[in-house]
């Protein structure tokens, strides 16, 4: 069985692909290392101990993608390839929409051009919107996003919802992450962000180990128990684990799910800070600015479904988050290597 990992040497990406090895699957992995670095690739195969296809493409390059296909018989697709800051988005959307969803369109037609129709796509809590009351429900209205990254999310989403429509021979599984942190326990691969990190947690290590001077925390007058933004905060291994449930899925059923993948539990940015402080034994320096426009108090999923169908709950808790982060960044003070 040979699954295709676009995007397979970023954060989420490199994590699942260790667990799709583990489960037994065959992958082939593609990136094109616009936010991920090869130094990942070497260390998920030290780490699996097996060796994987590789092709350096974007997804977008329907001639190579179309070639990828035909060579490596890919009978289904885990697609995580894409743009993700949300900031960045905001100043670069016609980047983001080209990106993501033209090169999802294109991923599409190859994947229909080649009778692969089985496909998990990584999608984002941010379709919900600032409209919908925690916890969040896979039944909830989706749109009213606050920024290009999360339309093009949604976006993605609709595409894939009429592909189905159709044709009902695909299998669509559209996951909706919270927020992904932690890493691998071994402290060989984690979250390694070009630049200013923009999610809390590699944020929280920078500051740890003196690369950034302290914490930016937006606003603490939120209706929350400590006045600052509470979020469900999900283990990067967890969140693999809950793509090869999926996988399994799509490959023994047509058809068009979608599913939350967080813990049900949110956590203040505090929390999060003390929690970290506990696990590293270090003072993470902070100061209380201004909110940002389009942040909300509280955004937590229900992830009953997910158990329900797939069999899969989270297991790693807030403690352990923080003390995989800290191994992960304290052994990798400037993260891969170029």
């Amino acid at each position: 069985m040979s699954i295709l990992v676009t995007g397979g040497a970023g954060y989420i990406g490199s994590h699942t692909c260790i667990e799709l090895m583990n489960a037994g699957y065959d992958i082939v992995v593609v990136d094109n290392f616009y936010n991920s670095k090869k130094e990942s690739l070497k260390r998920i195969a030290e780490l699996s101990g097996k060796q994987f296809a590789f092709y350096e493409c974007d997804i977008r390059d329907k001639k190579g993608m179309d070639h990828i296909f035909k060579s490596e018989k890919i009978d289904a697709v885990i697609h995580f390839a894409g743009l993700k800051a949300v900031g960045e988005s905001c100043q670069k959307p016609i980047e983001y929409y080209d990106n993501n969803v033209n090169g999802t369109l294109a991923l599409c037609e190859v994947m229909k051009d080649n009778g692969c129709k089985k496909i998990v796509f990584s999608s984002s809590a941010t379709v919900y919107g600032m409209n919908n009351v925690s916890p969040l429900k896979e039944t909830m209205p989706t749109g009213g996003t606050t920024n290009p990254y999360g339309t093009t999310k949604f976006m993605i989403e609709i595409i894939l919802a009429d592909l189905f429509k159709s044709d009902n021979d695909w299998s669509v599984s559209l996951l909706r992450y919270f927020n992904p942190i932690g890493a691998h326990k071994s402290g060989r691969i984690g979250e390694d962000p070009n630049g200013v990190p923009n999610n809390l947690m590699p944020y929280i290590t920078q500051v740890a180990i003196g690369k950034r001077p302290f914490l930016s925390v937006y606003g603490n007058d939120y209706d929350t128990h400590d006045g600052t933004g509470v979020r469900d905060y999900i283990h990067v291994v967890d969140l693999a684990l809950g793509h090869v449930k999926a996988l399994n899925r799509v490959l023994s059923k047509s058809g068009l799910d979608v599913y939350n993948l967080g813990t049900g539990t949110g956590y203040s940015v505090l929390d999060v800070v003390k929690a970290f402080e506990k696990a590293s034994g270090v003072t993470v320096e902070y100061k209380i600015v201004e909110r940002r426009p389009g942040d909300i108090a509280t955004c937590y999923s229900d992830p009953s479904k997910a158990y329900e169908e797939l069999g899969w709950k989270a297991e790693r808790g807030i403690e352990e988050m923080c003390e995989d982060s800290w191994r992960w960044q304290s052994t990798n003070p400037a993260g891969y290597p170029d």
